[in-house]
């Protein structure tokens, strides 16, 4: 345990002085928070009622999608994993502990956005507190299981950056989280409920800011939960330890079973 708590202080304390860790936790999410509400709010009034929600999401997809995937990647070819792994550290929380600090950084940024976007941007606060905590915490587990699973998967950084973005456009365009969700088609609608982003959105909306949710905003609720622990699972199924073993290598395909939560959401709750 000791070991554990002293691992988790020095990467908790990674993601203030590493650069790179600082733009993606702190800096570019609240820059483009300030820069949406002073700018979007204006050109489109009705983002003030979404800014919380939306601003939230984003700084949660940026810090981990942005973030964990290439720290892992890096470590494991740098033969930092095998240090570990001499030293006796389970593979269960190397992965951990990124996705643990990540999410005790975004637990700032997510206060900073709550409580400034009523005083900045005459934004509306979360009408059920509790709820709007518990859904923060499940897309937060969500969000930083697949970002872990990435970089099991990843064979290199470029290849980190692809499968990261393959979650982060979509979600900007197709959440909600820039314009309502019940503006897509159909069709187009059920795909972006694959999203984390999407089944947040629509949770945030239905139990948290006294809105009218597009699906069952406790289904969202349930699929990100599920979907966060089975990526989490996949991760540590298909960890190595180093480029050279590739004893599960071949089974990454495994990792496209982080879908199957939302793929049955949309049959059970949509």
């Amino acid at each position: 345990m000791n070991a554990f708590i002293h691992h988790f202080a020095f990467e908790f304390r990674t993601g203030i002085r590493n650069k790179q860790l600082l733009l993606m936790n702190y800096l570019f999410p609240l820059g483009f928070y300030l820069m949406m509400g002073f700018v979007m709010a204006e050109i489109n009034p009705l983002f003030r009622q979404d800014i919380i929600p939306a601003m939230v999401v984003f700084g949660i997809l940026s810090a981990t999608l942005l973030g964990i995937p290439d720290q892992l990647v890096n470590a494991r070819e740098n033969g930092i994993f095998r240090s570990y792994r001499i030293n006796g550290v389970p593979s269960i929380s190397i992965l951990c502990i990124p996705a643990l600090t990540t999410i005790f950084h975004l637990i700032l940024v997510a206060g900073i956005i709550t409580v400034t976007a009523p005083i900045l941007f005459d934004a509306p606060s979360p009408v059920n507190w509790f709820d709007f905590i518990l859904i923060f915490l499940v897309m937060a587990l969500a969000s930083a299981g697949i970002s872990v699973l990435i970089g099991v998967i990843a064979p290199s950084s470029r290849m980190t950056v692809l499968y990261s973005q393959l979650f982060f456009v979509p979600s900007m365009l197709l959440s909600g989280m820039m314009f309502p969700y019940n503006m897509l088609p159909d069709v187009i609608g059920k795909i972006a409920q694959l999203l984390p982003a999407t089944q947040a959105m629509n949770a945030f909306n239905g139990l948290a800011m006294g809105k009218v949710a597009d699906f069952s905003p406790w289904g969202s609720v349930i699929i990100l939960f599920v979907s966060g622990l089975l990526a989490f699972g996949l991760a540590v199924w298909l960890f190595s330890w180093d480029r050279r073993n590739t004893t599960r290598g071949g089974k990454t395909w495994l990792a496209w079973l982080v879908f199957l939560p939302s793929i049955v959401g949309i049959f059970l709750f949509a």
